[in-house]
C-alpha cells in the first residue's frame, strides 16, 4: 500500500555565510521602520522579524541596540559624505540632509547620545565632523557663512536639530525644522 505524499512546504533557502551582507542590510532596514514606528521601546526581536531572518542572524549582527543604531547612523554619515562630495553642495544642504535622516531615525539618536565615549559613536563623530569642516570652508570662501562660523557651530545645530526633531511629535516635525533651519540661517550669515 503507497503511503499518502507528504505535503511539500516551500522552504526558505539556508543560504549560509553567503546571505550575511543582505541579512544585514535587511535588519538595518528593518530596524528603522521598526523604531519610527514604535520608538525604542519596540522588542529588539521586531526587528528580526520585519527582516525576515532568525534572531540569531540578529545579534551576530548586532549584539545591542547601541550596535544597531550605530550601523544605521554608519549608513546616515556614508549618505551624508557622498551628498555632501559635490563642489555645490553647502551646509544648507547638510542641514536639509540631516532633518530627512533625522525624521526616520529618530529613536537611535537618544541612545547614541547617551554614551558619547563608545568608541563606535565616537568614530562616527569624527568623519561627521571631516565633512563639516569640509563644507564650512567651501561656504566661508564662497562668502555663503560668515568669517565667524567654526566647524563646531555647524556640529553643534545639526545636533541641535536632530535632538530636537527626536523629540517633536511626527506631525509637527516639519514646522519645527522650518524653524530651526530659519534660525541657522540667520546665525550662520555673513556679517
Amino acid at each position: 500500500m503507497p503511503s499518502p505524499a507528504t505535503p511539500s512546504v516551500p522552504r526558505r533557502e539556508n543560504r549560509g555565510p553567503a546571505a550575511a551582507a543582505d541579512n544585514r542590510r535587511a535588519l538595518i532596514e528593518a530596524a528603522r521602520e521598526v523604531y519610527a514606528e514604535g520608538g525604542l521601546g519596540a522588542p529588539f526581536s521586531a526587528v528580526a522579524k520585519r527582516a525576515g531572518v532568525g534572531q540569531g542572524s540578529l545579534y551576530r549582527h548586532f549584539p545591542d541596540r547601541t550596535a544597531l543604531a550605530v550601523a544605521v547612523f554608519e549608513d546616515n554619515v556614508r549618505d551624508l559624505e557622498e551628498y555632501t562630495a559635490r563642489p555645490e553642495r553647502t551646509i544648507d544642504d547638510l542641514l536639509d540632509r540631516v532633518v530627512d535622516q533625522a525624521v526616520v531615525s529618530t529613536a537611535f539618536i537618544e541612545l547614541l547620545t547617551a554614551d558619547l565615549s563608545d568608541a563606535r559613536t565616537a568614530a562616527l563623530g569624527a568623519r561627521f565632523r571631516a565633512l563639516v569642516e569640509r563644507l564650512v570652508a567651501r561656504d566661508r570662501a564662497a562668502g555663503r557663512v560668515g568669517h565667524h562660523i567654526e566647524t563646531e557651530d555647524v556640529t553643534m545645530a545639526t545636533g541641535m536639530l536632530a535632538m530636537e526633531l527626536a523629540r517633536t511629535p511626527p506631525g509637527q516635525r516639519a514646522e519645527v525644522a522650518r524653524r530651526a533651519r530659519r534660525l541657522f540661517t540667520a546665525a550662520l550669515a555673513p556679517r
